[in-house]
């Protein structure tokens, strides 16, 4: 009868801390919004400071904690009012917990304190759903905005196991609402925790300190803080937590969730590689934006930024570029007729459109495009009348455009050249051909290369017609 007494007595304890907590949360939450008034609206931010006076100024609210770090570095930790979606985009600016020694951003929730699990033996039949401070769209565009996100996750326990005999019995949902089964670390698709992935938990084949037979009192997800940490920020924050498992009637567990946090700033140094890109780098006029797909491509997007990235018309595809660009060259003379002129060297052949070899360049895709070609021509005698050499430029079989020289003098070179801009459908063929030369005069090439063909993808036809 004492021992029973005893364990109602200390869970009435642990209730009564986890409320204290609560309380203590609540007045400094409550507190801080009494503190701050927003800029533009009735909403909360600093009063009587620099970030205050400026967002007057600019009716602008910032996007993350770093932001508010990197602009005013005097600023206190505390509350602050943030729009991770950009303001005047997407959904309201929220409120958040700013820590400005590093930087970060902390979203609050209803179960940051020590919360007991209900008596339940079958999987998941406790099930706890995640309040927060912000909407969902505005977590997942601070996600996209930082470098890293995680949030830390404990679970204490008795005789209460996450999985045994092969049962999961706890697990929680991502922000898709799908189910892992890791306590700690990346995704995974293994059941583990901090003590799995350390390989010092109180069992060695236990994955976890709670799935031990032990009838005493531990704890998991436990590193240095006594805690596991989540770290992928593709799928935080966590939105439910589901436990069950409690056997016995010794059996009792509490779990105690972090706060959604985010730290850093995803650098776009280069071009931009996505439509959110072009919105982590202040992009806000609405129109067609271009991503570097590769090294050989590119993609076209039309963008409306008044919209956020999870909805539908934030970006709408137009179509892919692909480069195409090569540069060849002659190193042997040239003089038969009726075929297309051969290339013996590929100095670039990006998207692999030429074929050196038989010379034909084939159009990867619709667009315009652009070919230069440049030659000699050999006059090896005198004639009373003008030798002739001439060069046209061939699409599938027809002539497009011709270039030609003609000279009287014996032994003379005569440059040449020959520019055109065609419009092409994907398959179309391309070649040089000589269309017309007088007797014992050729196209002369040697090793130091003066027949050049070049070409390459000016502007891709993008819209329907």
């Amino acid at each position: 009868m004492l021992k029973i007494t005893t364990e109602i007595l200390a869970a009435k304890i642990h209730q009564l801390e986890a409320l204290e907590r609560r309380i203590e949360q609540l007045e400094l939450f409550s507190h801080d919004l009494q503190q701050r008034k927003c800029p533009t609206t009735n909403k909360s931010v600093p009063q009587n400071t620099e970030i205050s006076r400026q967002s007057r100024e600019k009716s602008s609210i910032p996007k993350t904690c770093h932001d508010i770090r990197v602009a005013h570095p005097s600023q206190t930790s505390g509350m602050y009012w943030i729009d991770p979606d950009g303001q005047g985009v997407g959904e309201d600016p929220i409120v958040a917990f700013c820590n400005m020694t590093t930087g970060s951003t902390a979203i609050l929730h209803d179960s940051e304190s020590r919360i007991s699990v209900s008596h339940c033996s079958d999987p998941g039949c406790y099930s706890r759903l995640i309040k927060y401070s912000a909407t969902s769209g505005q977590m997942t565009a601070l996600a996209e905005l930082s470098d890293e996100c995680h949030q830390s996750i404990r679970y204490d326990c008795t005789s209460a196991p996450l999985k045994i005999y092969g049962i999961m019995f706890s697990w929680w949902n991502d922000n898709d609402g799908n189910p892992h089964y890791f306590w700690s670390g990346g995704k995974s698709n293994v059941h583990t925790c901090q003590c799995g992935i350390e390989r010092n938990c109180v069992e060695d084949l236990a994955a976890c300190n709670c799935d031990s037979s032990l009838p005493t009192p531990l704890t998991d997800i436990g590193n240095d803080h006594g805690q596991g940490v989540i770290t992928d920020k593709n799928i935080l924050p966590i939105t439910r937590l589901n436990f069950g498992g409690t056997l016995t009637a010794n059996s009792t567990s509490q779990h105690t969730l972090g706060r959604f946090e985010c730290t850093g700033q995803v650098a776009v140094d280069e071009m931009p590689t996505s439509s959110g890109d072009h919105w982590r780098m202040e992009h806000k006029l609405n129109g067609l934006r271009s991503a570097i797909m590769g090294t050989d491509a590119s993609d076209k997007f039309d963008c409306d930024f008044k919209t956020f990235q999870n909805n539908a018309d934030f970006k709408k595809f137009i179509g892919m570029s692909v480069s195409a660009f090569f540069y060849v060259q002659k190193n042997t003379s040239f003089a038969t007729t009726d075929i297309p002129i051969p290339f013996e060297i590929a100095m670039a052949n990006v998207g692999d459109a030429i074929n050196s070899t038989s010379g034909i360049f084939t159009a990867p895709q619709e667009g315009r495009y652009f070919f230069s070609f440049t030659g000699l021509a050999q006059f090896p005698f005198s004639s009373s009348y003008k030798l002739r050499l001439g060069v046209g430029l061939y699409l599938n079989g027809n002539l497009n455009g011709r270039s030609w020289v003609a000279n009287k003098a014996s032994d003379q070179h005569s440059p040449f050249r020959l520019e055109s801009t065609q419009h092409l459908q994907p398959g179309d063929k391309v070649w040089l051909q000589i269309t017309d030369i007088s007797d014992g005069v050729y196209l002369y090439d040697n090793s130091n290369h003066y027949s050049h063909f070049t070409g390459w993808l000016l502007q891709k036809e993008i819209f329907e017609k």
